[in-house]
Formats: C-alpha cells, sequence, structure tokens
C-alpha cells in the first residue's frame, strides 16, 4: 500500500522519499483526504506517541514534521480547492518579549501535520496582534508561547485582551516555565507541556 509508505517514510525522515511518493499518489487520482490522513497525519500522531513514550526526542520530531511538510506542500493546493476540509485554523506565537521559537515551531509543524491552518505571527507577538490575527482568520485557537518567567505577565494580558475582545477561539498556553496551575490562575482554555499534546488539546476544544 503506497500510502504506508508515505506513513513509513515520513517516521524515517526521508523528506524526499516523503515527496516523491506524495507525488505519485496525486498523480494517480488517489484520494487526497486518504493521503493526507491515513499517510501524513497519522504519522505525525505515530511520532508525537513516540515522543510521548520516549523513544523519539525533539530533533527527531523536528526531522519528522520536515518530513512531513514536504508532503503537505504538495497537497496544500489541492486542500484548497475544497477537496479536503481544514480541522480549523490556529493562531500562534511568542508572547510579547520572548524571542524564543524552537518551541513554538514545532507546535506550529505538528498542528500543521495535523491537518489545521496554521497562522505563525512569529515572536515578541503583542496581544493587539493576537487579537487581530484570530479576527481576521477566524481562528478557532489561540497558542501562546513562552520560554522566559518574566514574559508570562504578557500570556495572561494576551488572554484577557482576546477574551475581552469578544473572541470565541479557544486560548491554550506552552512553555517550559509555564503550568496548568498558571493557566488556570489567568484564565486560559489549556495547557500543554510539549508538541503532541498540545494538537490533542487543540482537537480536544475544537470538539468541545
Amino acid at each position: 500500500m503506497a500510502i504506508n509508505d508515505i506513513f513509513q517514510a515520513v517516521l524515517t525522515f526521508d523528506e524526499a522519499k516523503v515527496k516523491e511518493l506524495t507525488q505519485a499518489e496525486v498523480d494517480a487520482g488517489s484520494d487526497i483526504d486518504s493521503v493526507l490522513n491515513d499517510g501524513l497525519i497519522s504519522a505525525m500522531d505515530e511520532v508525537g506517541a513516540k515522543f510521548s513514550a520516549g523513544e523519539l526526542f525533539v530533533p527527531e520530531m523536528l526531522m519528522a514534521a520536515q518530513a512531513m511538510k514536504g508532503g503537505l506542500e504538495i497537497l496544500k493546493p489541492l486542500l484548497g480547492s475544497g477537496a479536503t476540509e481544514s480541522k480549523g485554523t490556529v493562531v500562534i506565537g511568542t508572547v510579547k518579549g520572548d524571542l524564543h521559537d524552537i518551541g513554538k515551531n514545532l507546535v506550529s509543524m505538528m498542528m500543521e501535520g495535523a491537518g489545521f491552518n496554521v497562522v505563525d505571527l512569529g515572536v515578541d507577538v503583542d496581544a493587539e496582534k493576537f487579537v487581530q490575527a484570530a479576527k481576521d482568520n477566524n481562528a478557532a485557537v489561540v497558542a501562546l508561547s513562552a520560554l522566559l518567567t518574566t514574559t508570562m505577565p504578557a500570556m495572561e494580558a494576551t488572554v484577557n485582551a482576546i477574551k475581552e475582545a469578544g473572541i470565541s477561539a479557544k486560548t491554550i498556553i506552552g512553555g517550559a516555565p509555564v503550568t496548568q496551575a498558571f493557566a488556570d490562575q489567568i484564565n486560559a482554555d489549556g495547557y500543554s507541556d510539549d508538541a503532541p499534546s498540545a494538537v490533542e488539546l487543540a482537537r480536544k476544544l475544537m470538539a468541545a
């Protein structure tokens, strides 16, 4: 089964092979949904499970996400044609005053790998920019990242700004110093401590 080959190529971090196999499926007129869900997305779910089990680490997760992205780029023009539905839009960024982006980038790639439309605002993003992006893109989830304890108050300011703007998007937060207790304290809708659980959280919040 060629789609299983795509799945395996993602798990072996072989971007060139993922691209080649994905293109072959497209050329053969295969079901795009199946290539996306059974080939790319399920492979990233497997990567997430292996990461959670301690079998894979961040560098491997990044390599798998990069390989998956190669396949996604081929499918993207077809996804926009209504061939398959996006799972919803996630606006993501590192909060004001914080320039760390490795964790954010990983969550962004994993979200994209899970079929979400991702709007990445980058680093050092102020509350107004998150609010505007959530409005402009009709976001279902706004994901905030911080790696410094000193920038955690910017998370609270952003969560408040989103709620005050009357935006229905769910807010999720993460980053090394961030905890579930802090998420509860600032009334964020969710907290995750790694990229795979951020994807699970987004899925759960959207289904709710």
